[in-house]
């Protein structure tokens, strides 16, 4: 399963190639693509999306919440910044979403090393 970061389904839905918009196009052909809840409100958070975009967005298939998420969240953000490193709160929600699922995460955005680096998520970086 692919867990579709917001920098790279931005940059797939705006028609941008690159290694990871191949991989969403084919990932989403072959139903293994999702995208975590936290990726639906910051794409719908965007005050000019089209009406179109919005449509799509809701209609992808979405990585549900586990038990315990929350706190597992709260507690590997605790991690990484005890650590000494930065944890955007979106960020770290996208990542336990992806652990709790063992997905691999899709992304542009190379914050989340990190929580490869602590917490061992996997994550396709795109070389855009």
């Amino acid at each position: 399963m692919l867990c579709i970061d917001t920098s790279s389904l931005i940059a797939y839905l705006e028609g941008v190639r690159g290694d990871d918009t191949d991989l969403i196009d084919q990932a989403f052909s072959d139903n293994v693509g999702v995208i975590s809840p936290v990726t639906v409100t910051e794409i719908l958070s965007e005050p000019r999306l089209k009406p179109a975009v919005r449509q799509a967005i809701v209609q992808l298939p979405i990585l549900p919440i586990i038990d315990g998420y929350w706190e597992r969240a709260g507690l590997l953000r605790a991690k990484v910044l005890r650590s000494g490193h930065k944890a955007k709160l979106a960020d770290a929600l996208i990542a336990q979403n992806c652990l709790d699922h063992h997905a691999t995460l899709v992304t542009r955005d190379r914050d989340f090393k990190i929580f490869k680096e602590t917490a061992g998520l996997k994550v396709l970086e795109s070389a855009f």
